[in-house]
């Protein structure tokens, strides 16, 4: 009785360590913060601002939009590369690597201000319309889809040349934006809880789908390969599984508040919502049909912009320091935390 009892007692204490084992390697395989850099204001800007991320992974490049510049990183390091800047108010940055160019969209200018990937060198701009925010670049059409969220339209310009070749009224308001790269542009219409396809040759809308029960819906990114997008509201606050054939809903979840930024990763099947929580919700896609919760990455408060590196695997956010929020007015009820300028950060996250 005795031998049995202490090959019991050994028994259960492998299985106490091979547990803590367990635990440990799942707190290491999940993803944690390797780095972070800080930088000081923008030039020029008289507040803290800050919007899309987006990761060039093959030439190893992070542009971050910052107020009234994009600052340009190295992927690798962190270190800065250069500022672009004297805009007014940035949103987005859209790399059309073929052309050697990218676009960037200024709000506050009614602009895509067009630049040299090679020099950082501002060449030329494009006029769009106010309030110009997301920007992407498709490359089937070998166009660049400005979206104007007041004015409910985009404006397109000819990647190559840099001009302007047409204006898509909407019909609401537009936030993300993806391209399938087979000739359809899909945005989200934040006004109206739906989806909208266009096709990116003819510049006219091919469907519309409603987003329930998503509301309000900004972060958009798709799954290519198998037909899926994903779409993230903030009202309610839930992530959306489509078919972008159909507009069939497929699967849907719960997030925390304030999403703003979404990413797939066709390697390892992961899908990622960012928000201004403080949060990342990893979702993992099991098979085309079927979505499952894969892990939630705890940020920092404001860190809803992201940016994925495909190379890596790591994901970029930026954030800064926020102060407390002001007393409530008849006009503000519920005033948000004000970030305190000069404190702008990127926080990577990797496994």
């Amino acid at each position: 009785m005795k031998s049995y009892r202490l090959g019991r007692l050994a028994g259960g204490m492998l299985v106490i360590l091979l547990g803590t084992f367990s635990l440990s390697m799942a707190a290491t395989n999940g993803y944690h913060l390797l780095k972070k850099y800080s930088f000081g204001a923008a030039e020029g800007s008289t507040r803290e601002y800050f919007d899309y991320i987006t990761v060039d992974s093959a030439a190893r490049r992070v542009y971050l939009s910052h107020g009234t510049e994009i600052k340009v990183i190295d992927a690798d390091s962190g270190v800065l590369i250069t500022n672009i800047a004297g805009l007014k108010q940035t949103h987005g940055v859209a790399l059309a690597s073929e052309f050697g160019k990218g676009f960037i969209s200024d709000g506050a200018e009614g602009k895509a201000i067009i630049f040299d990937l090679q020099t950082f060198k501002v060449t030329s701009e494009a006029k769009a319309d106010k309030d110009a925010d997301s920007i992407i670049y498709d490359p089937f059409s070998k166009r660049v889809f400005v979206m104007n969220g007041d004015p409910h339209s985009s404006t397109v310009i000819d990647a190559k040349s840099g001009s302007v070749v047409g204006t898509i009224d909407l019909g609401g308001g537009p936030e993300f934006a993806v391209a399938d790269g087979k000739g359809t542009v899909y945005v989200n219409l934040e006004d109206k809880n739906e989806l909208v396809g266009i096709d990116s040759q003819s510049l006219k809308i091919k469907s519309r789908w409603p987003l329930a029960p998503a509301g309000t819906p900004t972060a958009l990114a798709m799954d290519v390969q198998h037909h899926r997008l994903f779409s993230a509201g903030r009202n309610p606050q839930m992530l959306v599984v489509l078919d972008s054939d159909s507009g069939k809903v497929l699967q849907s979840f719960p997030i925390s508040a304030g999403a703003d930024a979404a990413a797939y990763e066709p390697e390892t099947g992961l899908v990622f919502v960012s928000t201004r929580d403080g949060m990342v919700h990893v979702f993992h896609e099991d098979s085309s049909d079927k979505f499952s919760e894969a892990e939630t990455i705890k940020t920092e408060f404001g860190a809803k912009t992201m940016g994925l590196d495909t190379k890596t695997h790591n994901l970029f956010l930026d954030t800064a320091d926020f102060g407390p929020a002001p007393a409530p007015t008849a006009d503000r009820p519920h005033p948000s935390r004000p970030p305190i300028q000069g404190t702008f950060h990127v926080l990577v996250y990797g496994r």
